[in-house]
């Protein structure tokens, strides 16, 4: 079955961009009514986070959040296969004067879980080397086939999330930037409670660590759908960062995630359990 997947994404990403984004769309409203589970996660996520909706706003979120998500598992065909000037066509990259100002330094690309999160990778590994890392996945045809096409440029680096930063900290100091995403739910192990849209959330304080171990720039990337096209934009580098406290800056982490979120709420990733992990003594939310 994953084979017959991946065919058919390989025929559906030699389709336009707005055809494609039409066939991603009904695939997430598919999702929307089919998976359950990933409905109730999404909607609570949209309640904790955004309390003033009322239930047929939220649900519409929801839905638009689908329906972006749906975009992006149908397009991945268009990062692991299409060609590089389609990829520079469909994809453009504002703001990379900050990284040619970092050429001789060590930058971690602060990279938040919007839906565009592949598409900013491809299209940022066209011009400079990457090293990221990964989680494994439970069916390993379909893993093949997502770091094929990470890595199809010879340029950029997967670890695993077994082997740790090890390996990225390595690429790194061989001059890779190191493409990190630290807004996930990790469980309690090296995290902290801070909030996030003002919930209580569990925070790795990984960005600052990593940081002051290597003493490299912090340089915000979110990749967002647009109208028939995607853009990939870096923001300035962090300065000030990483400080004295942890907890601060792991608040400043989830501060700026909130605010870009705002901008296109329906793309960032909210199907994921990001409040799984509760302060002792507080019940589950899902």
């Amino acid at each position: 079955m994953t084979r017959l997947i991946l065919a058919l994404m390989w025929l559906l990403h030699w389709l336009p961009l707005p055809l494609l984004a039409a066939v991603g769309r009904g695939v997430g409203w598919l999702l929307y009514l089919l998976v359950g589970e990933r409905r109730h996660v999404t909607q609570t996520n949209l309640g904790l986070c955004f309390p003033h909706l009322s239930p047929a706003e939220k649900s519409a979120l929801a839905r638009r959040h689908f329906a972006a998500f749906g975009r992006s598992i149908v397009e991945l065909g268009l990062w692991w296969w299409a060609s590089p000037e389609r990829i520079r066509r469909l994809v453009r990259l504002e703001g990379g004067e900050q990284l040619a100002a970092c050429r001789d330094k060590p930058v971690i690309l602060l990279v938040p879980h919007f839906v565009g999160i592949d598409a900013g990778w491809i299209r940022l590994a066209l011009e400079h080397g990457l090293v990221a890392i990964y989680t494994h996945q439970k069916n390993h045809v379909f893993e093949a086939a997502m770091n094929g096409g990470r890595l199809r440029f010879g340029n950029c680096e997967l670890a695993s999330r077994q082997e740790g930063t090890r390996k990225a900290l390595k690429a790194m100091k061989g001059g890779r930037f190191f493409h990190y995403s630290p807004d996930m739910d990790y469980g309690p192990k090296e995290s902290i409670f801070v909030p996030f849209f003002g919930v209580p959330t569990a925070t790795i304080t990984g960005l600052s660590r990593l940081a002051r171990l290597t003493g490299a720039t912090v340089i915000p990337l979110v990749t967002r759908m647009e109208q028939g096209a995607y853009v990939a934009r870096l923001g300035a580098p962090w300065t000030d960062f990483p400080g004295s406290d942890d907890g601060a800056d792991a608040r400043r982490l989830n501060a700026f995630i909130e605010a870009e979120a705002l901008q296109s709420p329906e793309q960032y990733y909210w199907l994921h359990k990001r409040f799984k992990t509760r302060p002792p003594g507080e019940k589950g939310l899902y």
